[in-house]
């Protein structure tokens, strides 16, 4: 996901007026602090702190910044990306104008340095190393700090309730550690938040009914893969205005959807998914309605919930900017609305492991742009219209475990690319190329537990590039072609339980 507030952050901490270059005054303090830190790099194998000795003045080494004015001091040091090994010395907590410390994706370990004393620190980034322990209070005495990323460790305990504190605060990532209990109470006190994502620990507990009134400012919140539960404010749509992603997957939310997300005029990005969010009357589903205010939504996923029914014809409401729309995993059934046909900017739909019956035609092949099609496990029926290799932009099909019937579309022979995700019941993808006049190089074709009937393709002779071919469980007959001997690369063959005759070429 990316990151959009970083980038003002960084030209903040790299800023080449920042750097001093020319004769300056030694410092003994701050040369003691980055000895110590250097002491303890226990590899450098790109040979970043090469220059790191006396013969130059430490203003002039690699990563470190200085101020302009005497006596110089050091006002930031960045050294991301260089494979350093070793811990970080608590003495760089004596560099006591230090604005921006920058040690990202190394291989640090230990615990988090004490840098209690660097009231000027405005950025503290961390994240991507395997620094372990609990996060200090003693951080929040930094009452200057803007942004702290400490993603991608192996941080555990609790978020420490002083980080409310530290009011100036817009920029909060501690994702991907092993963080648990619940967000403290004072730590909604920071207003002028802007970016937060917990995603990827164990925190838990309801969120504050209010949090939108508390976190006002808030442009993206992600807190997937955690243990949150009860219901997903009303207060986010209603008052924290510039969302523009929210995601909240892979918790224990339950309750409706609320219709207030649809005020979040910015939102591009909405995942409800792996939650227990129910949905299976009119009103339930009026956040469906509501969503269509949101002018510039991209992503919807809704998978692997509590849906139930018929899925409204309001869903072709929905901004013709969706792009991704994710449905699978639910107890949704009846047919699909011809109106989600509307959704023309649509290159991903998910409609997979549920109970939709009925055929697809007359809307599958409205969604000219679609890339990605999920509708396995669903009690389709029917032909496979042919109007879905018409699909030209089409690079994953799924359509196992229906009750499709009719002949295979000889169309299908045209197809270029099959990648199989996985074993056993994990989807078996077609992928097509745009121009379908390429020679097909189909590699695993699987259309098994369908009623197909009618003859397999002579033409499925000319996907030289196959690996694996199961038809199996359908009501295919004739012969089987001859074609398919010429099939080189064939490693796997399937056509049991089918009406077939004649001899394996």
């Amino acid at each position: 996901m990316p990151i959009l507030i970083l980038l003002p952050l960084l030209l903040l901490c790299c800023g080449v007026g920042n750097v001093h270059c020319s004769k300056v005054h030694d410092s003994s303090i701050d040369l003691q602090s980055l000895l110590d830190f250097k002491q303890g790099i226990t590899n450098d194998p790109n040979g970043a702190l090469k220059n790191w000795t006396t013969r130059f003045h430490f203003c002039h080494w690699n990563g470190v910044q200085c101020t302009l004015e005497q006596p110089w001091r050091v006002w930031g040091l960045q050294l991301p990306s260089q494979s350093l090994s070793g811990q970080i010395s608590s003495s760089l907590g004596n560099l006591t104008f230090l604005n921006c410390l920058y040690l990202s994706y190394n291989n640090f370990v230990g615990p988090l340095p004490l840098l209690g004393r660097l009231q000027q620190l405005q950025i503290l980034y961390l994240d991507y190393n395997s620094l372990s322990g609990i996060i200090p209070d003693a951080l929040t005495n930094c009452s200057s700090l803007t942004a702290i990323d400490l993603s991608s460790n192996l941080l555990v305990g609790s978020i420490p309730p002083k980080l409310g504190l530290l009011s100036n605060l817009g920029y909060l990532n501690l994702e991907s550690n092993q963080l648990n209990g619940e967000i403290p109470q004072a730590f909604f006190r920071l207003s002028s938040l802007q970016y937060l994502s917990l995603e990827l620990n164990m925190l838990g507990k309801a969120l504050p009914p209010n949090i939108g009134e508390l976190l006002p400012n808030l442009k993206e919140l992600t807190l997937e893969h955690n243990k949150f539960g009860g219901f997903i404010p009303d207060s986010l749509g209603n008052n924290a205005l510039g969302l523009n992603i929210l995601d909240l997957s892979y918790n224990n939310f339950t309750g409706r959807i609320p219709p207030s997300l649809g005020k979040l005029s910015n939102l591009t990005f909405l995942s409800l998914q792996v939650n227990q969010l129910v949905a299976s009357n009119n009103q339930d589903w009026e956040f469906l309605n509501a969503l269509r205010n949101c002018r510039s939504l991209e992503v919807l996923s809704l998978s692997n919930n509590e849906l139930q029914g018929s899925l409204p014809k309001s869903i072709g409401n929905l901004p013709t900017s969706l792009q991704q729309l994710l449905l699978g995993g639910n107890s949704l059934s009846g047919q699909v609305p011809q109106s989600i046909g509307k959704l023309s900017a649509l290159i991903k739909l998910g409609l997979d492991k549920n109970n939709f019956s009925g055929t697809i035609a007359g809307w599958v092949e409205n969604l000219k742009r679609l890339g990605k099609l999920y509708l396995q496990s669903n009690n389709f029926t029917g032909p496979i219209p042919s109007s879905i290799s018409n699909l030209t932009q089409l690079t994953l099909l799924n359509l196992t475990k229906n009750g499709f019937e009719g002949p295979i579309p000889a169309a299908l022979g045209a197809l270029f690319s099959l990648m199989k995700m996985g074993q056993g019941d994990l989807p078996v993808f077609l992928k097509i190329p745009a121009a379908l006049g390429n020679l097909p190089l189909l590699q695993q074709l699987d259309l098994s537990y369908n009623n197909l009937e009618g003859y397999i393709p002579q033409n499925f002779g000319n996907i030289q590039g196959l690996i694996l071919l199961n038809l199996n469980h359908n009501n295919l007959h004739g012969d089987i072609p001859d074609s398919l001997g010429t099939l080189q690369h064939l490693q796997k063959l399937d056509l049991s339980y089918n009406n077939l005759q004649g001899y394996i070429p």
